[in-house]
């Protein structure tokens, strides 16, 4: 019985001793790992073509945008289009009143007959020498008078019928049947906009567009004009529109009241855009071959903005300017301490601090911003 107990107390102890031992390797374990140097991914910084976009507000017009106003005064007796409506260059729009004016014309017709009567009966007696020639000239001019008047009269006639001035849309109709409309009128009628081509008008403030025109290739304002690149639109509902535009004109002068420069760009109407509409214009610049690191490495202390170097297994504070942003990355200042080849901290800018010492474990670029297939070229 004694050295059954016997028994029991020294496996009891065997086994207390195991668990000892097993204690003081995890705690050997533990003290080794506490010593090493945390595992961060780096990459190496590259340089990469990429093409961001400026936004600007944009108002469509047509490439031609007539007013239709009336020449005479006179009521509204028919309106013959309607808003929206395809019409062509001659087409009659409008007609006013002209019961008046046909009065006057017959009175205006009557004088003139009246003149040449005269005319005709001064004539043989300036030939056999009973008057004087300046009778008859003097009748001359007033049946010359009379004729003008009549053809003016003749013309207000005719100007009753107002026609469309160009090829091109109705837009708003701005007086109807029954309304009183003059020449003196600061609304016109209505507006006829031709819209196969129309025209973004879009600003520039002064420092967009002196860095625009710096990029531009040439030497002269209408050669850079010339290679600047295609611009898209966005229409009011948020799509792009299908067709690029092009820029053509730049204006001369900066706006004083606005500081602005406007730009103009053409784009071939597929039937969406109106006169009138609205978007906003998209204005690409391509940066070659330029220095690019994530946002994702970057960090931001007192507005500036900086990066981890990695040298040797050292971390190191370095500023960057950066130029632009491309969705998920920064394109970065050639004259900044970070260079083409230097190691950077992929991620984790968070949990560190500069001195810090780390295992630097390689990784891609892409495996940090994600798929470049819209962003790199």
């Amino acid at each position: 019985m004694k050295k059954k107990k016997y028994f029991l107390i020294l496996i009891a102890l065997t086994g207390l001793a195991g668990m000892l031992s097993c204690g003081e390797g995890k705690s050997n374990e533990k003290s080794a790992n506490a010593g090493a140097a945390p595992t961060y991914p780096v990459l190496e910084v590259s340089r990469r073509t990429v093409t961001s976009f400026s936004s600007y507000p944009a108002s469509i017009e047509g490439s031609v945008n007539s007013a239709v106003r009336a020449k005479v005064s006179g009521y509204i007796t028919d309106v013959l289009v309607e808003e929206g409506e395809e019409v062509k260059k001659g087409q009659l729009l409008f007609k006013l009143e002209t019961e008046s004016l046909n009065q006057d014309a017959q009175a205006a017709k009557a004088n003139v007959n009246a003149a040449q009567v005269e005319v005709d009966k001064l004539r043989p007696l300036v030939e056999k020498d009973i008057i004087s020639e300046v009778q008859l000239e003097t009748a001359k001019a007033k049946l010359e008078q009379a004729k003008s008047n009549y053809n003016s009269i003749a013309a207000n006639i005719g100007y009753a019928n107002i026609k469309s001035p160009v090829d091109g849309v109705v837009g708003k109709i701005n007086y109807r049947k029954g309304a009183l409309v003059s020449p003196q009128d600061q609304m016109p009628l209505t507006q006829v906009s031709s819209i196969e081509e129309v025209y973004a008008i879009f600003s520039m403030n002064e420092k967009d567009f002196l860095d625009f025109m710096s990029d531009a290739k040439g030497k002269t304002t209408s050669e850079k004009i010339k290679n600047t690149p295609k611009v898209s639109l966005i229409m009011a509902n948020s799509r792009e529109y299908e067709n690029q535009g092009t820029i053509e004109t730049i204006s001369g002068n900066i706006d004083e009241q606005t500081g602005t420069v406007s730009f103009r760009a053409k784009f071939e109407n597929n039937g969406l855009l109106r006169n009138g509409s609205s978007g906003t214009i998209k204005v690409p610049r391509t940066y070659e071959k330029a220095i690019v690191v994530p946002s994702l490495s970057t960090y931001e202390r007192q507005g500036q903005t900086f990066v981890y170097k990695v040298q040797a297994d050292t971390l190191n504070s370095s500023a960057i300017d950066i130029l632009t942003e491309v969705k998920n990355l920064y394109v970065i200042s050639e004259d900044d301490g970070v260079k083409e080849g230097d190691i950077i901290l992929a991620k984790g800018t968070g949990k560190v601090r500069p001195g810090m010492k780390i295992s630097p474990e390689r990784t891609s670029l892409d495996s940090i911003t994600g798929s470049f297939d819209q962003v790199f070229k």
